[in-house]
């Protein structure tokens, strides 16, 4: 038990230090909470929608993957996954760019009047990463023709 609190203490910190390294890179902040790929999720499955065939589905696919980040965060906080990104989806759809998931409040708030912000370059590496991994993917499985 305490080599799994130890564990996780230095998780934590590691973590910590990414965050501070990142900061140290590029100073630009985002809203937290989910609101930033929420936001990007609606405009791809919107773009989505104007293209056909293979493009249309990697694009909407894409689109839904996004949406894994603030299901996680409402999971990890103990909330219902499914209704809080449901609610986080509409108010996007309503106009509100900033609306996040509040954890500490356990619902749905304009994220950014809470001062709930993450690094931009956190986002950015997670989301290129991620791309990177499913295009590696692709092209073993001779999914994606490479250029």
């Amino acid at each position: 038990s305490n080599n799994l609190i130890a564990d996780e203490a230095e998780r934590s910190i590691h973590d910590a230090l990414c965050v501070i390294r990142s900061l140290v890179k590029n100073k630009n902040m985002i809203a937290g909470g989910g609101a930033p790929e929420t936001e990007l999720s609606i405009k791809l499955a919107h773009y989505a929608a104007t293209l056909s065939g293979v493009e249309s589905h990697c694009v909407r696919f894409f689109a839904e993957a996004l949406e894994i980040i603030p299901f996680t965060l409402a999971e990890n906080a103990g909330l219902p996954p499914i209704e809080m990104v449901t609610e986080l989806r509409n108010r996007h759809a309503e106009g509100e760019a900033m609306a996040g998931i509040n954890v500490k409040k356990c619902c749905i708030t304009n994220i950014t009047e809470e001062n709930v912000l993450q690094p931009l370059l956190v986002s950015v590496s997670a989301i290129s990463l991620a791309s990177e991994t499913v295009r590696s993917i692709l092209k073993i499985d001779d999914i994606v023709n490479t250029r």
